[in-house]
């Protein structure tokens, strides 16, 4: 009853299906779709498929209910023909010329609402924003030895371990108190200076990149960071986040380096003015009190509106997170 790609309400109804009419398979719909009933001679009982894979299914003398399909909707294409004949094919014996040919050499997917939506954000996060990114590094020593003294004790006392992503959140926090700039939005002709610290953190999930948020991070523990990013991050792979949870953030983190990424240019997620970017931890030979020294170093970037920080504002607020990352004192202690 509705079109592809069609959008509905919830709750209305898309289609009927005909108990009575047995192994017939019908289709209904827009004009544009033949209405004529396919029936099960043509279609074998349990086995949907589209032309191409009936055409060699018929040529190879291959059942198509042994075929379990892969397009929508369990439909059988022509790859799953050719997969099958492949698959059952004496290790000597040649693949019929034909049947490879029958390979499509690209496939063509409808975005899904979800990947949609981000598509749209981060074009409008291009468009309506001056971006810039500026860099740095941070010898991330000390934040290692930490975890590395504190990691056991630290699960035993909170049921959660301790991870790097609490530390960046705390040392955006000093960033952000020293440069409230970076923390601020435009709106309009106006640029709104927010005083309260929604951390976004970036959450990769199978139907694509979500930034669920951390409320009034400022007045939360190390602990307290570490169990709600985990609870966010399952609801969100368990496609349990609810729209809330993912509204109103003053600032985002992103971690790349997750999937071995060096260095990037993360993209804005409006209104927000700034993103941070993490990154993979190398070892590398830096200049240490002016001896060459081995250290496990992280690129850093932050990517910016221009319009509302300016470079010394960003560099200074980078800065400042590099400080923190390499003396962890100093959020402890906010010196």
């Amino acid at each position: 009853l509705i079109a592809e790609g069609e959008k509905v309400l919830i709750g209305a109804v898309v289609g009927k299906i005909n108990k009575a009419a047995g192994g017939t398979v019908s289709t209904s719909g827009p004009a544009s779709v033949s209405s004529a009933p396919v029936t099960s001679e043509t279609i074998p009982a349990g086995a949907v498929s589209n032309p191409a894979a009936r055409h060699l299914a018929e040529k190879e003398g291959i059942d198509l209910s042994a075929i379990t399909g892969s397009g929508k909707g369990a439909r059988i294409l022509k790859e799953d023909v050719v997969a099958h004949v492949e698959s059952h094919a004496k290790p000597n014996a040649i693949v019929p010329k034909d049947a490879r040919r029958e390979v499509a050499r690209e496939t063509r997917q409808r975005m899904t609402p979800i990947r949609q939506r981000i598509a749209e954000r981060l074009l409008h996060a291009q468009q309506s924003s001056a971006i810039l990114t500026t860099f740095n590094e941070a010898d991330m020593s000390a934040i290692m030895a930490f975890r590395a003294k504190y990691k056991e004790s630290f699960q035993k006392k909170h049921g959660v371990g301790l991870g790097f992503m609490s530390f960046f959140v705390k040392a955006v926090i000093e960033g952000l108190k020293a440069y409230p700039a970076v923390n601020a939005r435009i709106d309009n002709q106006d640029i709104v200076y927010q005083h309260f610290y929604d951390i976004g953190v970036a959450v990769s999930t199978e139907k694509g990149l979500m930034v669920p948020v951390l409320r009034n991070v400022d007045e939360l523990t190390f602990a307290e960071i570490e169990k709600r990013i985990v609870e966010l991050a399952v609801k969100a792979k368990e496609n349990k986040i609810a729209v809330s949870d993912l509204q109103g953030g003053t600032f985002t983190i992103t971690n790349g380096g997750t999937f071995g990424s060096m260095l990037s240019t993360p993209i804005l997620n409006p209104p927000q003015s700034g993103i941070l970017g993490m990154h993979a931890i190398q070892k590398r030979a830096v200049v240490v009190d002016d001896q060459i020294v081995i250290r496990p170093m992280m690129y850093l970037a932050l990517s910016y509106d221009h319009r509302i920080i300016d470079g010394k504002e960003a560099v200074s607020f980078l800065v400042r997170i590099k400080e923190c990352l390499e003396n962890p004192e100093r959020i402890f202690f906010s010196v």
